[in-house]
């Protein structure tokens, strides 16, 4: 696990339950500290018993650069969060997209519907992507500045959708009437960011999927709980995505529950900070 900073990660706990959990004795799975100039670099180093990286922020957009081929998701999304390495070379993917469908699917989604996205950054093109796979190519998303919003755009137009991007977010009264009345919300939002949105009047008929965990519940995530909202916490995501990154690393089937078990338990005992 690459990134920086780097010590809240849990994807140690749910990679290593998934090597328990398959019998992989032998393998390992570490955090390193590791910054966008430093990528390469590291990169370089690495013998051929590595099999694969997993890589948070800020180093989501640069491990394009660094791949030898590119799946044609993280092509459209604009960043990668797997590198697996092999003897092909390196293959970037962006498991985020599918840890995203699994958590809303699990959460009882399967049509997005009217859909609205909070941010504009990676983890909102990575949204977008879901959110197509869901059979919505339309979406709202809220932004602060429409202007800082180019690469949402154009990653928007790769993956064939045309959402409505408008600056909500200096709005809070003015978001909310729209998030009443959608079927699925995504924040990628910073933890605090979206806390404006609390006094929204949530339809308990919408599904809220706020990707930070921590801390959790997030006033929004809490409001939208009492209200009977279905919500899904950046846990689900954080799970889903890595099931999908032990497939690609290991070639066999990510263990859900046993990683869901680790995750719990790890969280029930020390909430992450």
């Amino acid at each position: 696990m690459l990134g920086s900073p780097i010590t809240h990660s849990l994807s140690p706990v749910l990679h290593r339950a998934a090597y328990a959990a398959l019998g992989l004795d032998g393998w390992r799975y570490d955090a390193h500290e590791c910054d966008e100039a430093g990528l390469p670099r590291f990169v370089d180093g690495l013998g051929p018993e590595w099999v694969g990286l997993s890589l948070t922020m800020p180093l989501k957009r640069v491990a394009l650069a660094v791949a030898d081929r590119v799946s044609p998701l993280a092509t459209a999304t604009g960043a990668a969060n797997t590198l697996v390495l092999g003897p092909d070379g390196r293959f970037a993917e962006n498991t985020d997209v599918a840890g995203i469908v699994a958590a809303l699917r699990e959460s009882g989604v399967r049509q997005a519907g009217r859909a609205v996205v909070l941010g504009a950054g990676g983890t909102a093109q990575a949204a977008l992507a879901a959110l197509r796979e869901l059979g919505t190519v339309d979406p709202l998303v809220f932004v602060r500045d429409t202007g800082r919003a180019g690469e949402l755009r154009a990653a928007a137009e790769r993956l064939g959708m045309s959402p409505r991007v408008e600056a909500a977010l200096t709005d809070p009264e003015r978001a909310a009437g729209a998030l009443a009345d959608a079927d699925v919300v995504i924040s990628t939002l910073p933890a605090g960011a979206a806390d404006p949105l609390a006094a929204t009047p949530w339809s308990r008929s919408t599904t809220v999927l706020d990707v930070v965990y921590a801390p959790w519940p997030t006033p929004p995530a809490a409001a939208a709980a009492e209200a009977g909202c279905a919500v899904v916490s950046g846990l689900a995501m954080l799970l889903h995505q890595a099931v999908a990154q032990v497939e690609l690393m290991t070639g066999h089937p990510g263990p859900v529950e046993a990683m869901r078990s680790a995750l719990d338990a790890v969280t029930a005992a020390q909430p992450p900070l």
